[in-house]
């Protein structure tokens, strides 16, 4: 009976094998390396003869000053991040779902989209001529309105401004498409009930289609959720400099400064394990959130 069951499903199992593959060789088999973080890490000596010295490396790390800014710094921005994201998509969806031309909603939801898929590197460069003290567009302007020239890049209440404006640039789009294909499967008798009651639009969409929603905003949130103390690596490593370190240096960006630039193997290992246990941690308990009041089992 298994060797029929094989024989009809193989192409699919077929389908997968590259996807399992991938898993295995970037996200299973690097995890030896975690062993790193409770050795005295000699790259001459490799994992098996470097010296084991236990927690000493996370001892160190949760003593050292940087450690809280950076873990607030994640934390703040990235929670930022999820809270505007998620709400400007569901604004973007639903102002999308009103346009009654699908020609006009298709050629906007393109134009939305297109930017999620431009590489920080490339708009990095872009943003930082755009936003530039002397050079910049932006500061043109301002200079011909005769206010002063803002350093944008260079100050922190600005810069955070610039990271939160631009990561809503190039991403509201992807996820307000993911909310419209939810909106889009909506019994639409629930809608003509609704206009019968005599409701407006707008009670349409508060009592018909965002309850309908629920279950599709609970996943992304907690989706969000697993990326929390990742906060874009990308974007803040091709926009950022030392002048905004305080405000704008996260876990990744801080593991590549000790690990490769510094040759801190063991210490940015264990900041990267930390990371990932912590994230394990948040990704459970929005499970549990998302059972107990979105009514979502993930499980």
């Amino acid at each position: 009976m298994r060797t029929l069951r094989l024989k009809q499903t193989w192409p699919l199992h077929a389908l997968i094998f590259p996807g399992v593959l991938v898993t295995l060789v970037f996200h299973v088999f690097p995890l030896i390396g975690f062993s790193i973080a409770f050795q005295d890490y000699n790259p001459t000596r490799g994992f098996l003869g470097s010296e084991w010295i236990g927690l000493a490396h996370f001892r160190y790390m949760l003593s050292f000053p940087d450690t809280v800014v950076v873990f607030r710094n994640t934390i703040l921005i990235a929670g930022t991040k999820i809270a505007t994201g998620l709400f400007f998509a569901l604004l973007t969806a639903l102002l999308l779902n009103e346009l009654r031309s699908e020609l006009h909603r298709r050629t906007v939801s393109t134009l939305l989209l297109f930017p999620y898929f431009l590489s920080w590197v490339i708009l990095g460069g872009i943003f930082v001529d755009v936003f530039s003290l002397r050079v910049g567009v932006i500061n043109r302007v301002i200079t011909i309105l005769g206010a002063e020239p803002i350093f944008f890049l260079g100050e922190k209440g600005w810069f955070l401004g610039v990271l939160f404006v631009t990561y809503l640039w190039q991403n509201t789009g992807y996820t307000a498409v993911i909310f419209l294909a939810a909106i889009v499967t909506i019994d639409q008798q629930q809608y003509e009930a609704a206009y019968m009651d005599g409701a407006s639009r707008l009670q349409q969409a508060c009592h018909v289609t965002l309850p309908n929603m629920a279950p599709v905003i609970v996943l992304m949130s907690v989706l969000a959720v697993g990326s929390i103390l990742s906060a874009g690596f990308d974007q803040i490593f091709n926009l950022y400099n030392p002048l905004v370190y305080e405000v704008s240096d996260i876990i990744d960006t801080f593991v590549y400064r000790v690990g490769l630039l510094n040759a801190q193997f063991s210490i940015a290992t264990a900041m990267g394990m930390l990371k990932s246990i912590v994230a394990m941690v948040l990704v459970l308990a929005s499970f549990k959130i998302a059972e107990k009041y979105g009514n979502y089992e993930i499980f």
